[in-house]
Formats: structure tokens, sequence, C-alpha cells
């Protein structure tokens, strides 16, 4: 069978370096029992050893001719496949038992971003994430306050997930060539979140605000949201900058924000 040739639109970049696929499989470790999911299978490459390891296998895919080659290449394979836009996707409905999911996806870049917030809305279905992204945006996810890196990607991942860099990947190990490099990253939810949010939308759009304009200053990036008497009362700097808080710094905000229009 003629493989489909990849769509620029869903940003296809197809993974085919069996020394990479062997690194991921090592990394994800696979045990029969698992509910494990994947997002944009491709051709397979993944999902084959993945069947073989545990069985059965839910999938998800946007594009209608991978959906249909692999109805066929992988018939009675136990793929359970989902013809669906993964950013709309209901993962949390494919639990259907005490078992987590596992969540395993080589994310197209041009959605990466808003895919993860999307899974993180759901996290408390997932056991963990194994994730191929562009490489700059793994490391946005995992920096540490402080460094240029470090963003509102960072505190909103870092809020809900442990995040361990595993790897770098080359270009060279997609088809086509991308012209920026990758690496997989492992987000483990926490069972028992160390940060305690008392309104999670209202932290979303706290540390959105204080990161729109990365240069301004605490006191004038969150003006409207809280002053600078309220700010030096929580051991917040109000001349500091936003690169410079911790998610706990940010939680500890967002909180007295929520408990003070509550009053």
């Amino acid at each position: 069978m003629a493989l489909p040739p990849p769509r620029k639109r869903f940003g296809q970049h197809f993974l085919h370096d069996d020394t990479v696929i062997q690194q991921l499989l090592i990394a994800i470790a696979p045990r029969p029992g698992q509910h494990l999911v994947e997002i944009g299978p491709g051709h397979g490459v993944l999902t084959r050893p993945l069947l073989q390891a545990v069985g059965e296998l839910d999938a998800v895919e946007l594009d209608r001719d991978l959906v249909a080659e692999l109805h066929t290449t992988l018939a009675g394979s136990g793929l359970r496949l989902h013809a669906a836009d993964a950013l709309a996707f209901d993962f949390a409905a494919l639990r259907t038992d005490e078992r987590p999911l596992r969540i395993i996806g080589n994310l197209p870049y041009n959605i990466s971003t808003p895919l993860l917030f999307h899974l993180l809305t759901q996290a408390d279905v997932i056991a963990d994430m194994h994730l191929m992204l562009q490489k700059e945006v793994v490391q946005r996810m995992a920096a540490a306050p402080g460094g240029g890196d470090y963003g509102r990607l960072s505190v909103m991942v870092q809020t809900v997930c442990r995040v361990d860099y595993l790897f770098g990947v080359g270009a060279d190990a997609f088809q086509p060539r991308p012209k920026v490099n990758s690496a997989v990253v492992r987000l483990l939810p926490y069972a028992q979140p160390p940060i305690v949010l008392h309104d999670p939308v209202q932290f979303a759009h706290l540390v959105a605000q204080a990161f729109s304009q990365r240069r301004k200053t605490l006191r004038n990036s969150l003006r409207g949201y809280v002053d600078e008497s309220a700010l030096s009362a929580l051991g917040i700097d109000p001349s500091a900058r936003a690169e410079t808080l911790s998610p706990q710094d940010f939680a500890t905000l967002s909180n007295d924000v929520a408990n003070r229009q509550g009053d």
C-alpha cells in the first residue's frame, strides 16, 4: 500500500528512526493491562510495538487517509481508532474502569501548546504522558524560574505535573525533515497536587496577564488584579518581573486575589 504523503496543514512529521523508537519504548515501558492512548499514530511505527507489548490501544487521529490506512494495516490488532481532533477530544471518556490513561504522542508543532493545555484539564484521569514536541517547547515546560525559557507554559504545566526532560531528537529522525529539533518529555500528574488553587480559572488568567508583557514589572503587568501593598504583604517584590516567581508564588498570589474577591 502506498503511504499517504504528509499534510502540511496538519503539521505532520512522521518518525522513522528505529533508534529513537526504541528509546521511546524504553522510556514508556508499556506493560499488559495498562490503558495506553496514542495521539497521532501516523503510519503506526510506534503503534505496532505498543500493541505487541500491551495487546490493546486507543489512538486518536485526525487525518482521514491515515485512519483508513491504520484500519487496514492494523485490523484485528486490538487497536481502537478514534477519527477525531485531539484538541477537542474527550480523553476522560476513554477511562471506563479503574485504570488511569497513559498518553503517548508525537505532537504536531503547530498545535502543541493548546493540546498540552487541553490535556492538563484532564490530568485527573492520566497516569503519565510521554510526548515528543519541539525542543524549545520542552525546554520551556521544564524551565526553572529566573531564566529566559521560563514563562506561562512552565508555570501552568509545573502546577499540575512533574516535568522530566528525557532526551533530544534530531530533525533527521522525521520525514519530512522539520526545521527544528525535537525532544521527549515525561509528564507525571500529581496525585496530590503540591499547589492548591482556590480558583484555577483565575489562576490561569493571572499567569497569562503576568507574562503578557515580560519586560513589565509586576506592579504594572498585574495592575487591576492586585496593588503594590498586597504584593508586598505576600512577600513579593512589586518591582520584580513575572519570570522570577515560582508556580507556588503565583498560586499564593492568585489565592489571595480569590480570597479578597470572596470577602
